[in-house]
């Protein structure tokens, strides 16, 4: 069946206007505008986007896109095909293109010596080595091309659809391209599924061939709980930075990029984060096991099933914000019976505004099984009843 978009019921929304809803007599929370042309910030635990701008629009990566080399990193670890101790390779590909002698960042690795791959990653990630970026790449896949092949398959297979890689380094390729939305949600992956490897963010310095550099994360010598992630830089995009950040158990995702300067980059993941902390507040508007609306069904004992979400569901809100929330439940429907009881159903979906503050999968609370006879003929009179009214609607 089409997709439909069903309203939230009554229910829903009675309750999501009475949790969200803060009382009058507040301030209605700063507005935050960024300098940055494109910026996202992102709660981790919630999923919700607490800010902004021109997140879907496509832009150049630069060294942004070495997250997603990380990723397929860890993700040769995790299965098992490589170590931390395995070998990889410095060719003169690598060298040359990465290397002391291309003028790019680099974590100066010897042509045609081996290195482990515990220290490519720290080359990688802590001095954003385009010489271990391309040797691993070359490790994994024989050459660079292949690898950004595998890289954009990577990314779209976490649903991450818009963005495409042309190689592992970032350098400029006018078909890479990725959005502000895709990189939050692609680092807040890493963070989750990769908590040990992750740690290599947040390594302030890293010594290779008797040269020390630092972690080029700004935010890491800021004291605001800041733990990773990557910083990128070209002509075709300007100054751009991903980081992440945790105070009180709270860990918020930043995007920024397009800045002219590395001073503005700094400053404007910092502002985005420290408004962040500051300016929201969680809200519980449904507790674990508590209904949050229904679905219909047909052919089944009975015309509606009850929806609920695993675990409690909360919200971070606005401090002291009028601001109404809009809630809906969308799925497929309606359900054929016979549905189980814990199926994945649809998804709630909660916006402020323009901005999708939540979206998270609902379940059925209970198993409807295939009705009598006659209620799945008066089911079948009403589809046909209602279908019929559709096409007519959407004649007229």
């Amino acid at each position: 069946m089409a997709r439909a978009y069903f309203p939230v019921w009554s229910k829903v929304l009675a309750v999501c206007v009475a949790l969200l809803v803060l009382a009058p007599g507040f301030a209605r929370a700063q507005v935050f505008q960024s300098a940055a042309p494109y910026a996202l910030l992102l709660d981790s635990a919630s999923g919700a986007v607490l800010y902004e701008k021109a997140a879907d629009e496509l832009m150049v990566p630069a060294s942004l896109a070495k997250l997603a080399t990380a990723l397929v990193a860890f993700q040769e670890i995790a299965a098992g095909k490589m170590t931390l101790e395995t070998e990889i390779s410095i060719s003169e590909n690598a060298w040359r293109k990465g290397g002391g002698v291309s003028g790019g960042s680099t974590m100066f690795a010897i042509v045609h010596s081996r290195v482990k791959l515990g220290d490519i990653l720290q080359g990688l990630i802590v001095h954003s080595g385009n010489d271990a970026a391309i040797a691993l790449a070359e490790a994994v896949a024989g050459d660079e091309a292949s690898f950004a092949k595998i890289m954009t398959e990577r990314v779209h297979a976490l649903g991450l659809t818009k963005s495409q890689f042309r190689n592992a380094t970032g350098m400029a390729d006018p078909q890479q391209k990725v959005t502000s939305r895709e990189l939050a949600f692609l680092s807040d992956h890493i963070i989750k599924t990769y908590p040990e490897l992750y740690r290599i963010f947040g390594q302030r310095d890293f010594t290779w061939n008797k040269i020390k550099q630092s972690n080029r994360n700004p935010l890491l010598a800021m004291d605001i709980g800041a733990d990773g992630l990557k910083t990128g830089n070209i002509d075709e995009t300007g100054y751009g930075l991903v980081g992440s950040a945790v105070q009180k158990g709270q860990r918020l995702i930043v995007v920024v990029n397009g800045l002219k300067n590395a001073r503005d980059r700094a400053s404007e993941a910092r502002k985005l984060l420290e408004w962040g902390f500051r300016s929201f507040e969680q809200k519980q508007v449904f507790a674990e096991g508590e209904t949050v609306g229904e679905a219909s069904v047909f052919g089944g004992e009975k015309g509606r099933i009850a929806l609920r979400a695993k675990g409690p569901v909360s919200l971070l809100v606005p401090r002291g914000s009028s601001e109404r929330l809009a809630a809906r439940i969308v799925y497929r429907g309606p359900l054929q019976a016979p549905v189980a009881e814990g199926a994945e159903i649809g998804r709630l979906v909660v916006t402020r505004g323009e901005i999708k503050t939540l979206e998270i999968p609902l379940y059925a609370a209970e198993t409807v099984a295939v009705g009598s006879l006659q209620r799945r003929a008066l089911d079948a009179l009403m589809e046909a009843a209602t279908g019929w009214v559709r096409k007519a609607f959407k004649r007229s």
